[in-house]
């Protein structure tokens, strides 16, 4: 019997990758996505439609708000990925949005399955959970986010890890850094940064570019997830990153190099709340307890993504 999955946000940038990686490892999956219009919901539906139309039948695709829910069928595994995503679009009137997209759903989720047999539960939260942490980031020490985005986050780890001491959930947390490569959400700063490249519009970045990032690509960050799912490990909260720090305007320069973009028409502008001034993922955790092994380096990273986008933007206009 192929293992019943079950991933939620599954028409997202990471969820439609995750989905088809654990489709081909032999999962099948109930992906659930209510498409929210963070961006362009016709972005996400065109993320699913190969697995929707995947003639193996393999994937089962399910639109529903996770609070909408009263029950979910038999799974093995569920994979979180379902979230309000965006650090400067978090404060003000937009907060009740975080609150209920990223904390109270997975609230609901959680009771759902509480009484339910699954073999895992993976939480994929985010690095901006660490707010100005000291640089390696590790997952002991005392998190602060800058951001009501990050607070969010945080929140819904401790859930998870509440509802793994009291009910028993087999849980795991996944703190994400700065995820990149092909689907990439419009809004990320690579897309951005690749898309104007592209069509010859300024590239506008947020404060002097000296800031550093843990740049890791979809590939690394979906063969984590999957080995989260498949280890003996829970109650546990785990960075996934490269390990490695880069500043954004050496990251900058090597999507100038790849697209023949002149640096001179980069802007720059202050920077905003909420951002994070470093990051870095101290990643010893993750390899011993997910054996896990980041192969993929930033420059051949940025230019799968720079390719695909490329593609996509030919696409468009035929």
């Amino acid at each position: 019997m192929r293992p019943k999955t079950l991933v939620t946000g599954c028409a997202g940038f990471i969820g439609s990758h995750l989905s088809e990686s654990l489709i081909s490892h032999g999962f099948d999956v109930i992906g659930i996505d209510c498409f929210t219009d963070y961006y362009s919901p016709e972005i996400k539906k065109k993320n699913i439609l190969k697995l929707i139309k995947d003639e193996r039948f393999r994937f089962r695709f399910l639109e529903s708000d996770i609070l909408e829910l009263k029950d979910l069928p038999e799974i093995d595994y569920v994979f979180h990925l379902a979230a309000q995503p965006g650090v400067r679009g978090s404060w003000g009137d937009n907060f009740d949005i975080y609150v209920k997209n990223n904390i109270l759903a997975t609230q609901k989720l959680l009771e759902i399955l509480k009484k339910s047999k699954i073999k895992k539960f993976v939480y994929a939260s985010s690095s901006s959970v660490y707010g100005d942490s000291k640089v390696p980031m590790r997952e002991n020490c005392n998190p602060k986010p800058l951001s009501p985005y990050g607070a969010t986050k945080l929140s819904a780890e401790n859930l998870c890890y509440l509802y793994w001491k009291s009910y028993g959930i087999p849980i795991i947390s996944l703190r994400y850094f700065t995820v990149y490569g092909p689907r990439q959400r419009p809004d990320m700063a690579f897309h951005r940064f690749i898309r104007a490249s592209l069509t010859g519009e300024r590239i506008v970045i947020f404060g002097d570019g000296s800031q550093t990032r843990d740049f890791t690509f979809i590939d690394d960050v979906v063969e984590a997830t999957i080995s989260a799912a498949e280890c003996d490990e829970e109650g546990e909260v785990i960075n996934i990153g490269s390990g490695r720090s880069v500043k954004l305007k050496d990251a900058v320069k090597i999507i100038c190099d790849l697209t023949a973009y002149d640096e001179k028409n980069i802007e720059y502008r202050s920077g905003e709340k909420g951002e994070m001034k470093d990051t870095l993922a101290d990643i010893r955790k993750a390899k011993k307890l997910l054996f896990y092994k980041p192969k993929v380096k930033l420059r051949d990273g940025i230019e799968r993504e720079v390719e695909w986008l490329k593609k996509a933007l030919e696409d468009r206009k035929t």
